[in-house]
């Protein structure tokens, strides 16, 4: 609920009391000892619950749920709001000046702001919370940054980082609810995607067309034409008709503004509003005296642009859309749509079984989870049963190969065992052949040397005969 929205809840309450008042002087209950002691309704009381025709029959005396509109009033702004914004646009295009612009304030310290602006190799993600309060309206503010975001040279799956974000905060949640105490929940979900697009290109990149085709179903999507003041007013119409074809041809659904029931002037202001989707913007904090009021402007050498003035850029407009008028609907969106989509996505995979999945939201959760242990169980069983076959698959393989391992030893042992012999006999024979050669070596020798001696005697015989 936005800080307008929460200003005509105190005046319907207000009017309210006044209702209540008056009721109360004109309806005064009687004694109990008279007739009318009972306030008299026009011929039937309230319809009971569960009655079989509904009554169509007004109230008459007061009753008091006419004040409900009153205690809810009082119990959001005493809890108060929170609202998650996601920035994501190229350096340099003017997202932290129009962040401050947007709320009417330095949202980024100093040190925040050198952090944002140092170059990054990656996309960071960099949630900072503020806490606003306008009026009696306090405002939890998480603005979630992506620096380094289309900044490198090969841009290639750079916005992977900003969807697990998203996709983060959604199972975050996702696994909340399913905690026993769901007393303290954190909702980080992101409510609002503001798409900065660079105005020198003539449509949507190749990077911002994928970009937004990954976050559309996950995140209400909010394109914006950076730096607005750089184009004439033809150039911002030709540009503004393009991006709305790029869109449209690549079927990415950014966020509608819904249609206003309440008063005529907010119905008309927002019809006009609408049509200038997708906004072309600018910001700044200078403030100068215009008028009675001082203006924020922008100041260039050829003149000042105005933010507020509608002839100049559509900031007013997002101002009023995002914060004034549609604000709770973007959350309400986001809830509703977006992360029950992502949420039934995620039990209907758990279930396991596609054709289940057209009659899981009619099941009770405490039989969907006891189905799903059941079907652990199966599963882990067959998983089991399918481990032991691999197993025992497995033993027997192993156990064939050392059969054959062993076989093949033992054949090689044979073999070797086989060749030992021969060569065994073949040494054996050699060996004969050796010592008969050798015996005959030996008597051949033992001849040779008896004649060898019968000669020397014969021949010291001879001499002595001589002699």
């Amino acid at each position: 609920m936005s800080a307008a929205a929460a200003i005509h809840s105190v005046n319907h309450s207000a009017t309210v009391t006044d209702l209540k008042s008056q009721r109360l002087k004109t309806d005064k209950p009687h004694a109990m000892g008279d007739n009318d002691s009972t306030p008299q309704m026009n011929g039937k009381g309230p319809q009971p619950i569960g009655s079989s025709t509904p009554t169509a029959s007004l109230i008459t005396g007061y009753v008091g749920f006419d004040t409900l509109p009153n205690q809810i009033f009082r119990k959001v702004t005493r809890s108060g709001f929170k609202f998650n914004v996601m920035v994501v646009g190229q350096s340099g295009l003017g997202k932290t000046t129009f962040l401050n612009s947007l709320f009417a304030g330095e949202i980024y310290g100093e040190d925040t702001r050198a952090r944002l602006h140092q170059f990054h190799k990656t996309v960071v993600i960099e949630p900072h919370t503020v806490h606003l309060k306008e009026g009696k309206v306090t405002l939890e503010l998480t603005l979630i940054d992506t620096p380094g975001y289309a900044d490198s040279l090969d841009n290639l799956g750079c916005w992977k980082n900003i969807i697990e974000y998203v996709d983060e905060q959604l199972e975050n949640f996702l696994n909340s609810e399913a905690q026993v105490n769901r007393d303290e929940i954190c909702d980080n979900r992101v409510h609002s995607c503001l798409y900065f697009i660079s105005p020198n290109s003539h449509c949507l990149r190749p990077l911002d067309v994928e970009c937004m085709k990954q976050l559309h179903k996950k995140v209400n999507i909010i394109p914006l034409i950076a730096k607005a003041d750089t184009l004439t007013p033809e150039e911002c119409a030709n540009l503004k008709q393009r991006i709305s074809n790029d869109l449209k041809k690549h079927s990415i659904d950014v966020y509608e503004f819904p249609e206003l029931y309440e008063e005529e002037d907010d119905k008309l202001t927002n019809e006009s509003y609408k049509k200038r989707v997708p906004f072309a913007v600018c910001g700044s904090l200078d403030l100068t005296k215009r008028g009675e009021k001082p203006k924020r402007v922008r100041r260039y050498k050829w003149g000042t642009v105005e933010i507020d003035n509608l002839e100049h850029c559509d900031f007013l407009c997002v101002r009023a859309m995002l914060l004034s008028y549609h604000m709770q609907d973007l959350k309400d969106r986001t809830i509703n749509k977006l992360y029950e989509s992502y949420r039934k996505q995620k039990l209907s995979k758990a279930t396991g079984d596609s054709r289940k999945n057209a009659s899981f939201d009619s099941k009770n959760p405490i039989g969907i989870l006891e189905e799903e242990r059941k079907n652990h169980d199966l599963k882990f069983k067959k998983m089991e049963q399918d481990m032991q076959r691999l197993f025992d698959k497995k033993v027997q393989e192993k156990l064939k190969h050392i059969q054959d391992s062993e076989n093949e030893l033992k054949a090689k042992h044979e073999q070797i065992k086989k060749n030992l012999d021969e060569q065994t006999k073949d040494l054996e024979e050699k060996r004969r052949q050796f010592e008969k050669e050798k015996a005959a070596f030996e008597a051949d020798r033992k001849s040779t040397m008896d004649d060898l001696k019968s000669n020397d005697q014969k021949k010291k015989d001879k001499k002595k005969g001589i002699f």
